[in-house]
């Protein structure tokens, strides 16, 4: 994406309180890491103009990315709104990817729209480690799907998601990213100057940042 396409998706994730920072009190995750960040992409919905404008920005890449995708598929649970919102204004079929596996019923593992041969783009909220959202991808092609792509709303920008993706042969494209959000941060006065080493500093080694 653009850098001011980044920046300006970055300035409406500050706003809505989707992304809070706080570089002296960090908030700690799942995992025990301590984090300078934490990242909601629902709170988005909450605003209309917000996330009118992240569903028009996932349209205009997916048009100019991937023209001949036939579903839209988002992750559960973060990425079924914005991709069900996606998925209408292209007007095409939609699903979503669970987590895992349903153990009842007919066990499905993508629910809604049939993705068996079909080219299908992955929309995503937030890519971590990269982790889950790989997973689903992998859940994609199990189903015979013919993954054109992931795009999502904002990734941390680690190594080891860039290294899932480049595994799978997946592209992943953001609309915004950790260095975006940073610089708009500091311009937007969410941040002071002598946070940003603290922030470059945490993105570098999470686990070792306190």
């Amino acid at each position: 994406m653009s850098v001011d396409i980044a920046k300006q998706i970055a300035h409406s994730l500050l706003k809505t309180g989707a992304v809070k920072l706080s570089p002296a009190n960090p908030f700690t995750w799942v995992s025990g890491w301590k984090s300078p960040i934490y990242c909601d992409n629902r709170c988005t919905l909450g605003d209309v103009q917000v996330r009118s404008q992240i569903a028009e920005a996932f349209v205009n890449l997916i048009k100019a990315k991937y023209p001949d995708v036939e579903v839209i598929a988002g992750v559960a649970t973060g990425a079924i709104a914005h991709g069900m919102l996606v998925a209408e204004k292209l007007e095409l079929p939609f699903a979503y990817v669970r987590e895992e596996r349903k153990e009842h019923g007919l066990k499905k593992v993508v629910e809604g729209a049939a993705v068996a041969e079909k080219k299908v783009a992955v929309v995503e909220d937030l890519v971590s480690t990269g982790k889950s959202s790989a997973k689903a991808v992998e859940r994609l092609n199990e189903e015979k799907a013919n993954v054109l792509g992931m795009v999502a709303i904002f990734t941390y920008e680690f190594d080891e998601a860039r290294k899932k993706f480049e595994e799978l042969g997946t592209e992943l494209t953001t609309l915004s990213s950790y260095t975006a959000l940073v610089e708009q941060a500091l311009e937007d006065g969410y941040i002071q100057p002598g946070d940003v080493d603290a922030l470059k500093q945490w993105r570098a080694a999470p686990d070792k940042f306190s």
